[in-house]
């Protein structure tokens, strides 16, 4: 597939709360440093590519840039990266963050931050992007703990005006309905792909049901994880790539985006090459045969 002329209006739009993006996104875990991600003592990428990436993408069309404060190198910030090769920002750009987790400038994880500290971390995230609010923040979830006293804590900061909407990352069913009993959820980002997260599918399906996004992270990468793919694609996925002349990764990506209009896909990258294929997966239309598939493989890893 050329993917020099295709853009990410391609594969169509949705809405998180008032916000209007394309359905290919982009997400900025990669762009501090080469190698696996958020590893603290991996090569940082060099910083001019990185900025000529996120400019290249925002010319490709793409409207959604997922980040978050933890994700750095020993050199590299992707907030100060992203505000550095994009303000003053685009009308229609949105950038949609992550607190929850936190990571000490040596690069170690800290334990989740109680309800008093994500304010914290909603304010370092505005310092670091140099904005006056978030458009959207999520609550990465570890464990199947009560979010509410959390959520709720975000839920002020969305009535004090520092967080516009707000969403959920890496949850199980029961915490969307305990969030949406105190705020409005406009998004849910959980591991998800071809043969990833198939107990996941339901709450997809709920997502839709809600008019709520639902946001799959490591679609490429699958159980490889922040490492990246692992280059072990299934029969199908390569059969469905041969029959389309396209890569694996744009066949990942295309078939969460069939799974639903309210599907958007965030997948991340520092090769520019990669960029213009995974925005041109948005216009790769998959037949019945092609879904069912790898409806097939998928399903093989329950």
């Amino acid at each position: 597939m050329t993917s020099t002329t295709i853009t990410a209006a391609a594969a169509g739009s949705w809405t998180l709360g008032d916000l209007t993006v394309h359905r290919i996104g982009f997400g900025a875990m990669r762009l501090t440093q080469t190698g696996a991600a958020l590893t603290h003592d991996a090569v940082p990428r060099d910083r001019a590519q990185a900025i000529g990436l996120l400019r290249r993408a925002v010319e490709l069309g793409v409207n959604h840039i997922d980040t978050a404060a933890f994700y750095f190198s020993s050199l590299r910030s992707a907030n100060e990266l992203i505000n550095r090769a994009l303000a003053p920002y685009p009308d229609d750009l949105v950038i949609t963050t992550k607190v929850g987790p936190g990571r000490h400038p040596s690069g170690a994880w800290l334990p989740p931050a109680t309800p008093e500290r994500l304010r914290g971390q909603v304010e370092e995230n505005l310092r670091q992007l140099g904005r006056d609010h978030l458009d959207v923040v999520n609550l990465r979830i570890i464990g199947n703990d009560s979010i509410a006293e959390r959520f709720g804590a975000l839920a002020e900061l969305r009535r004090a005006g520092l967080v516009r909407h707000l969403g959920l990352s890496n949850i199980q069913p029961h915490h969307l309905a305990e969030a949406r009993a105190i705020a409005p959820v406009v998004c849910v980002q959980n591991m998800y792909g071809i043969g990833v997260g198939p107990e996941h599918d339901e709450l997809l399906r709920a997502c839709g049901r809600q008019d709520i996004a639902f946001v799959p992270f490591y679609a490429i990468a699958g159980t490889g994880r922040q490492g990246g793919a692992s280059g072990t694609d299934s029969d199908e996925v390569r059969a469905v790539a041969r029959a389309h002349a396209v890569s694996t990764a744009q066949v990942r990506i295309a078939w969460t985006l069939h799974q639903g209009p309210h599907v958007l896909a965030i997948p991340g990258t520092g090769d520019p090459g990669h960029l213009d294929d995974n925005v041109a997966a948005g216009a790769l239309r998959l037949s019945e045969d092609d879904l069912a598939l790898l409806d097939c493989a998928h399903r093989a890893a329950t």
